[in-house]
């Protein structure tokens, strides 16, 4: 079993299209646009066949965006080194995004750097 994908619900398609595409690497589809609800989406793809779907309508509530909540967190990216998660946190920095933690090695092992972006959503970078 593998999961399929996730969704994310954004107010800036277009931009979250552009983010994901820049610093991940994504590929994405054709803009699926749902022309009675004004819903569109697109799904993007990742070197390992992963996948995420962006999605937008109208009239979208604000969520709470508490970083200690339950639910979902954060979205983790595995960038294949140290030297990477290094660079693409430098990266964030310079492009003026908030670095939540890191570029350091936890308790439980893992190499990592959190972010605060897109539209205050978490996003982890990991080798």
């Amino acid at each position: 079993m593998k999961i399929e994908h996730i969704a994310l619900y954004v107010t800036d398609l277009e931009g979250a299209r552009r983010f994901f595409e820049k610093y991940f690497g994504a590929v994405s589809g054709e803009c699926y646009h749902n022309k009675t609800t004004d819903f569109r989406s697109y799904f993007l793809s990742f070197e390992d066949g992963a996948r995420l779907e962006i999605m937008t309508r109208p009239n979208l509530k604000e969520a709470d965006k508490e970083l200690l909540k339950t639910g979902l967190i954060h979205i983790a990216f595995s960038v294949g080194s140290k030297e990477k998660v290094d660079a693409l946190t430098e990266q964030f920095k310079a492009d003026h995004f908030e670095v939540l933690s890191g570029p350091r090695t936890t308790g439980d092992g893992y190499y990592e750097s959190c972010i605060l972006a897109l539209e205050g959503n978490q996003i982890e970078i990991t080798v």
